[in-house]
């Protein structure tokens, strides 16, 4: 009973820390974890013990999912490179950097065990990530990059691990066959996440309840994960693809299950998110009373690796920012400032707790696990390095770099596709019968409509008519014309949500108002 009542007193903390985020204008993951350190010293506190093994599959998925729905096939065409030298390539180095400094720094530890210490540290979580960047105006281009990032880099951080800890218990060595063994996890993943994507789509077609078609995407992240990790594919990667495939498969006509799965989602990831740091924080104590006075000795050690952290992603950014303004990539830093930025914005969470939690007490031999003491203590440190100081210090230093953006460039992109959206509303009622046998004022009141569409779209309101001019205008022409014209809208947006050149986000927000604004049709 008192694990249960921490849960929901977690719950409940997050829902505070949202609104105490809100007047102080911080994220709230930050203060959660800064609350729940706070909270477990506490006399009597109690303590909440989950499984390290079920730690990834409790909070990954639904958190991935949340995450992975904002983007699209599109877009992963257009961002490889920035997949391919982030999310993999610089969780490589960092884990290589950590590896080697650690192994020169703790006696006895053992290159397996270093290289373990490496990929707990070496990938940012996309969530911390995501709940403060939308909090300091962040231009649009800069949060791609990082959702680019954070979607497949603990793919291969715990590839690494698993092969470092499996090589640490059995005294052998880490040998090139990770690769191998990441690739083919990664090929497996994508079958699986395809045909979930697949399975997903009939059922869907074949369920009739709005409210069970919503609750199904509340099992599908699980089920994907969990059935990827049985036949030793990568769970992670079974998420995000299930998650795209369900947007490729999206209908146009669905608004109504839309407007209600996206606010749904919504609360799904806020509340798992400040359970999850909330639990990170709890964590933190574990350490603290485990390791007593000792840990004063490994803080220096744990000061180095917190410097090489950051050091290595400055380097590796500064490198790609290079590499761009030559290619004029604009899915890379292009500047120092977006260099320092993206630097700062990378926050360890989930992924980092989870990892530490996971490795095992001895080895093979019943020998204690070389170092886990100090892992343990490093893998803390650089947590509160990377989330707290940037968490609290971002807003700041993008005042003083003068980066934030005042969202013109998405509003104009708004703009654009709620254009693109009324014309093709106006073409497809310019062939449908109605028109045809409609008198001259009917037709000046369907165009008139038609201007109003777009400007709502543009402006995100949504203006009640007075009920006297609803009943002149007609409830069954005006149903008829917005059927026509919202279909057709729909349509359009959802095809240019597919588009390589469009942002995803600035689609779903033209599609949220076109869903909106079919549900308040007269009926």
């Amino acid at each position: 009973m008192d694990q249960l009542a921490l849960i929901i007193g977690l719950l409940l903390a997050t829902v505070v820390a949202v609104g105490l985020g809100d007047r102080l204008r911080l994220p709230y993951p930050v203060l959660m974890l800064l609350l729940a350190v706070a909270l477990t010293f506490i006399p009597g506190f109690p303590d909440l013990e989950i499984p390290p093994e079920l730690i990834l599959p409790i909070f990954l998925p639904p958190l991935l999912f949340a995450t992975a729905q904002r983007s699209s096939w599109a877009v992963f065409r257009v961002r490889w490179r920035t997949l391919i030298m982030l999310a993999v390539a610089l969780v490589v180095i960092s884990t290589a950097v950590v590896a080697g400094a650690a192994w020169l720094m703790i006696p006895g530890i053992g290159v397996p065990a270093a290289i373990a210490l490496g990929a707990m540290v070496a990938p940012p979580d996309p969530v911390a990530v995501e709940s403060v960047a939308g909090r300091v105006h962040m231009p649009r281009r800069l949060i791609t990059v990082l959702q680019s990032e954070g979607l497949f880099n603990d793919a291969a951080a715990i590839v690494i691990f698993q092969a470092a800890v499996a090589a640490a218990v059995g005294g052998t060595k880490v040998g090139s066959d990770v690769v191998l063994k990441f690739l083919v996890g990664a090929a497996l993943a994508v079958v699986v996440g395809v045909a979930m994507g697949w399975v997903i789509a009939l059922v869907t077609r074949l369920v009739t309840s709005m409210v069970a078609r919503s609750a199904v995407t509340l099992v599908v992240p699980f089920a994907a994960y969990i059935l990827a990790e049985e036949v030793h594919a990568s769970g992670v990667i079974a998420v995000v693809v299930t998650a795209l495939e369900m947007q490729r498969h999206a209908r146009p006509q669905d608004a109504a299950e839309r407007v209600t799965r996206n606010a749904f989602w919504d609360v799904v990831e806020l509340l798992v998110t400040g359970l999850a740091f909330g639990l990170v924080g709890l964590e933190i104590r574990h350490v603290i009373r485990d390791e007593g006075a000792d840990i004063f000795g490994m803080i220096g050690v744990a000061a180095v690796v917190c410097i090489l952290v950051f050091a290595v992603r400055f380097l590796w950014l500064a490198v790609l920012a290079a590499g761009a303004r030559k290619r004029k990539n604009v899915l890379q830093p292009a500047s120092w400032q977006e260099v320092l930025i993206l630097t700062w914005c990378g926050m360890r969470g989930l992924a980092t707790l989870a990892l530490a939690l996971a490795l095992p007490l001895t080895l093979a031999d019943g020998a204690p696990f070389p170092g886990r003491d100090y892992l343990l203590v490093i893998a803390c440190a650089v947590l509160l390095a990377t989330l707290v100081l940037p968490g609290l210090t971002l807003p700041w230093l993008m005042r003083v770099l003068k980066a934030s953006e005042d969202g013109t460039a998405e509003r104009d992109a708004v703009r654009v596709l709620a254009a693109r959206a009324q014309a093709a509303a106006v073409a497809a009622l310019k062939q449908h019968h109605l028109m045809k046998d409609l008198p001259q004022e009917k037709v000046a009141l369907v165009r008139e409509r038609m201007r109003r569409l777009q400007a709502e779209l543009a402006g995100g309101n949504l203006p009640d008519e007075p009920l006297a001019e609803k009943r002149q205008r007609g409830r069954e022409l005006a149903v008829a014309v917005q059927t026509i014209a919202l279909d057709a809208a729909r349509q359009e947006v959802v095809a240019a949500r597919n588009e390589p050149d469009m942002d995803p986000e600035v689609a779903d927000r033209v599609l949220r108002q076109l869903d909106l604004r079919t549900m308040i049709m007269p009926e």
